[in-house]
């Protein structure tokens, strides 16, 4: 059975070469690959070049302009800050090199056609239509074909991404090698590269992580006054430079989205909605961040405990009623989702739904909530007086880390019940000095329609004289979605728009909590089903890094919250 093994990406890493080397040979592969870019992002080029005795090579696009002496490395990168640091890579791969390891490299040839165990095998650096092309695991299936049927072998073996898989695309099993001269941006320190085993006409691969010494790869960085940020990847196993190339559902796994540059310094609150004291983005000196945390996602989760509710107001983005769609969660889940809050690294929780306190085990949720994080729970406080729910009210009191926020639009009811329903302003005002008699920190949102657009001032005074004032009070606009989709009033909302805020309910993971209800806002859901707030996560970043790309541009703010 022919087994061989295959990599790229050697960049100047003997440490990690020699051990990818050793496993390989250990494993029983009797010919060895090497697929290119022997230079770049690490500082010992000329060290590799003794190591590849036996191994077949052919030339990566690195190689290719070293042999050449070109003044750049024609990676393939459209991004001015990729550039800028494959620049730095390169500039010090053409000083670091020897003429004769240089020259060496430019009889390589650019690609090797084998038959192997009855198998027509295509090796090549990015892919049959250019060395620095980029074949990347989400590429979609009619590119991906495309390449296929450009090579038109049984086996396709490319690099140059840096990131290893394999799929069959037809016939065709595609294999990408990865790099063994960095880690695959995955939060290892290991590299890998593919074995596989060719026999009658049939090839499994397997894609094998090796550990090495990478202390002494980033020792030799440092000692050699590389960047810091290439010494870092070493250490961490996360990429903090060339990102921009990376597509948004590989760029989405790792813990680094954007550069730093790209990022906003902040939101105003114009006409006083929105969210004013967005988190300051710190300045750790890498060049790049993590879109979690930051002002484009800031590190907020809202849980929708339920949908049902004692009114039907007019405007109601989730189209809550006596009578919508019954589901909420389950204490069980909220629990496991308070624990998964904390590892994930939100720092604020809201609850809201419908009505939160139609729920039975709200005051439980409040209570568990508030002790592991700050909590703010959105009511119409209209249940407040009413039996055991003023009770449970007192359970709450003077509850550290918990807030209640509720809504009122209008200084008098007329205002108010045109949109909430008949009596629910003289209920909801009740519930608002009840609250405050026993001591809980209340906010109130006013959501702005075409009655109430004048009632701003009149409506501070008001809330003041129950102690609701200054920053504790926001006005909010009217969201054409759910019961008021088509609204004239109603402001117009997409992902596109809207900067994302994870929001959970029964039904899955949404985008932002105006669009938590699945019927009336299938456009925002991030998942269906139990997922994981890591999983939901990572889908909000890659959807994001997707509109961003569309067309260069990054979201405003929209916030529910006070």
């Amino acid at each position: 059975m022919p087994r061989i093994a295959a990599f790229g990406g050697v960049y100047a890493n003997p440490h990690a070469l020699r051990a990818v080397l050793a496993d390989a040979r250990a494993r029983g592969c009797e010919r060895l690959f090497c697929l290119g870019d022997l230079g770049g992002f690490g500082a010992e080029c000329d060290a590799v070049w003794p190591l590849l005795d036996g191994v077949e090579c052919i030339a990566g696009n690195y190689d290719i302009a070293i042999g050449r002496g070109d003044t750049d490395c024609g990676c393939g990168y459209t991004s001015e800050r990729d550039n800028q640091f494959a620049q730095i890579m390169y500039d010090h791969t053409l000083a670091s090199t020897s003429r004769e390891f240089a020259a060496w490299m430019a009889t390589l040839p650019g690609e090797l056609r084998l038959e192997l165990g009855g198998l027509d095998v295509h090796l090549v650096h990015g892919s049959p239509l250019a060395v620095n092309d980029f074949f990347w695991e989400s590429m979609d299936e009619e590119d991906a074909r495309i390449r296929v049927r450009a090579s038109g072998a049984d086996v396709l073996l490319c690099t140059h991404t840096g990131i290893s898989w394999q799929r069959r695309i037809g016939p065709t099993l595609v294999l990408n090698v990865g790099a063994v001269g960095r880690p695959e941006n995955d939060g290892t320190t290991d590299v890998r590269y593919a074995v596989l085993d060719l026999e009658d006409g049939q090839a499994t691969a397997e894609l094998v992580a090796v550990a090495y010494p990478w202390q002494a790869q980033a020792a030799s960085m440092r000692a050699a006054g590389l960047p810091e940020p290439f010494v870092e990847t070493i250490e961490t196993g996360w990429w903090t430079t060339c990102l921009e190339v990376v597509p948004p559902p590989e760029r989405a796994r790792g813990r680094y989205h954007v550069y730093r540059e790209a990022m906003p310094t902040g939101f105003a609150a114009e006409d006083g909605a929105g969210w004013a004291d967005a988190p300051e983005l710190e300045d750790d000196g890498r060049p790049v961040v993590g879109l979690f945390g930051t002002p484009l996602f800031p590190p907020r989760l809202w849980l929708y405990t339920n949908f049902h509710c004692n009114l039907a107001c007019d405007y109601c983005v989730v189209a809550s009623s006596p009578t919508a769609r019954k589901r909420q969660l389950t204490l069980p889940r909220f629990r496991d989702l308070l624990d998964q809050a904390q590892a994930e690294g939100f720092t604020e929780l809201y609850l809201t739904g419908g009505e939160p306190f139609v729920h039975p085990d709200v005051v439980t949720m409040c209570e568990e909530a508030a002790a592991r994080m700050p909590t703010v729970v959105l009511t119409n406080a209209m249940l407040f007086a009413k039996g055991r729910r003023r009770v449970d009210l007192e359970r709450l009191a003077g509850l550290p880390g918990l807030t209640i926020q509720s809504s009122v639009d209008g200084s008098t009811a007329a205002l108010h019940d045109a949109w909430r329903g008949a009596g629910s302003w003289a209920a909801a005002m009740d519930g608002l000095r009840l609250a405050r008699e026993l001591g809980l920190p209340l906010r109130v949102a006013m959501t702005q329609t075409p009655e109430n657009a004048d009632d701003v001032p009149r409506l501070r005074e008001v809330l003041a004289g129950i102690g609701i004032e200054g920053d504790a009070f926001t006005v909010r606009p009217l969201v054409a979605r759910g019961l008021a989709e088509g609204a004239e009033s109603g402001v117009a909302i997409s992902d596109a728009l809207m900067v994302p805020e994870l929001t959970i309910t029964a039904d899955g993971a949404h985008w932002h909590p105006v669009g938590g209800d699945r019927d009336a806002s299938p456009d925002f859901v991030v998942a269906t089903g139990e997922v994981s707030l890591a999983g939901a996560k990572r889908r909000i970043v890659e959807r994001f890094l997707t509109l961003r790309q569309a067309d260069g541009t990054l979201p405003e703010a929209f916030h529910c919250a006070v």
